[in-house]
């Protein structure tokens, strides 16, 4: 509306100085500029209904980028016959992980059919982001009138922004909790097959020497370091002695989009760190999430490499407001769990219910100021990477 108004003066202020100097200075030239002043803003209309009608938008760019780094954006207009273009005019728009600084882009359509440019976005909070076209117009060469394009905006693109994942030590308490308990569930496991091989009098019925190709989550650490080489479980128990970490992304839809990236990129820190150091310590664990297609996937995570490529799946998933993670249920009886959540407040209890050993349930939260609703240890990364609990 204001816009409008601001062209009604525009266009009222030239037609008064046109008519000053028709009749009060040079008639004839006046004559000829009022001429001009009809014929320019007409002309100027065709090619700007033309232009809508004639233009097509696509833009490109890659599914990763570092946070503190920039991301360039390739901007593609095509135009379909030859007849000129004056203007089209592009709105670029970001979420809250880029920097908010976009502008609005105006190239020239005069004799090219196709033309590109590329602008840079900031990266600058860790997550899951997305880069858009708000809006594309055909403009006239006057720049009062304007025209939406009645081609099909671009879907947008989600794009990854990595962040740093600190290095945890090893003598940090949670994680030694979790290793204890882990070493605990070993040693009955352990006590369980001793049990076996005195009914079955067959040694070896639950374990045997790792060779090239089991999968790492099969071997019983504890056992290996007693026998000193690797011993490979051969049950489907083995998934009970995995300790368990569920990522809950939970975006209160009533919170500012600007504050929750932020919270969802310091869990997503304290999370990958204390994953990253459990492989790194032949800890294996499952771990729970979200998946591109909604649904709840839980994957053994055993390799020091593995960390990195979940997190890359993890970013390449737009967060939902007001979604809570599930407990899977075959995963109701694992030895430890660590719920690492953005918020455990109201509504959290949904999370947990399913748990059955609370004993060794641990929450991990953004901050020592983090709402705990629930009776479970709260732990937080402080600034020296290091795990605390509440």
């Amino acid at each position: 509306m204001m816009r409008i108004i601001k062209n009604l003066i525009s266009i009222t202020a030239v037609a008064f100085l046109l008519y000053i100097f028709t009749f009060y200075i040079d008639g004839e030239m006046g004559i000829i500029l009022i001429a001009f002043m009809v014929v320019a803003p007409i002309i100027s209309l065709v090619f700007t209904i033309y232009g809508r009608n004639k233009i097509k938008v696509s833009f490109d760019c890659e599914g990763y980028v570092k946070k503190g780094s920039k991301i360039p954006v390739t901007v593609t207009v095509e135009k379909n016959g030859g007849f000129p273009c004056a203007f089209v005019e592009i709105k670029p728009s970001v979420s809250a992980v880029f920097g908010k600084k976009t502008k609005t882009y105006r190239i020239s359509m005069l004799n090219e059919k196709k033309k590109n440019f590329t602008f840079n976005i900031d990266a600058v909070t860790g997550g899951n982001g997305e880069i858009s076209l708000e809006s594309v117009y055909s403009c006239g060469f006057l720049g009062f009138l304007k025209l939406k394009a009645k081609s099909v905006l671009p879907s947008p693109k989600n794009v990854g922004v990595i962040p740093e994942i600190p290095e945890i030590k090893a003598s940090s308490q949670l994680f030694r909790a979790i290793a204890d308990v882990v070493m605990t569930s070993d040693d009955d496991e352990e006590n369980d097959t001793s049990m076996m091989f005195s009914a079955n009098t067959t040694p070896g019925y639950e374990h045997r020497e790792y060779v090239t190709g089991d999968p790492l989550k099969r071997i019983n650490w504890k056992l290996s370091s007693k026998r000193s080489k690797l011993m490979v479980r051969l049950d489907e128990s083995a998934a009970s002695v995995q300790p368990m970490i569920l990522l809950d992304l939970f975006r209160n839809n009533s919170v500012d989009t600007e504050k929750a990236v932020i919270s969802e990129e310091k869990l997503l820190v304290s999370v990958f760190g204390l994953l990253s150091l459990m492989v790194k310590q032949g800890l294996a664990c499952s771990f729970a999430y979200y998946d591109s297609s909604g649904e709840i996937v839980t994957e053994s995570v055993d390799s020091p490499d593995y960390p990195v490529q979940l997190l890359l799946k993890i970013l390449s998933v737009k967060v939902i407001a007001d979604r809570r993670i599930s407990l899977p249920p075959e995963s109701a009886s694992v030895c430890a769990c660590v719920v690492a959540t953005t918020d455990a407040g109201n509504g959290f209890s949904i999370v947990i219910d399913k748990i059955e050993n609370h004993e060794n349930t641990s929450i991990l939260g953004i901050s020592q100021y983090s709402v705990n609703s629930t009776d479970l240890p709260l732990w937080y990364l402080d600034e020296d990477n290091n795990f605390k609990r509440v």
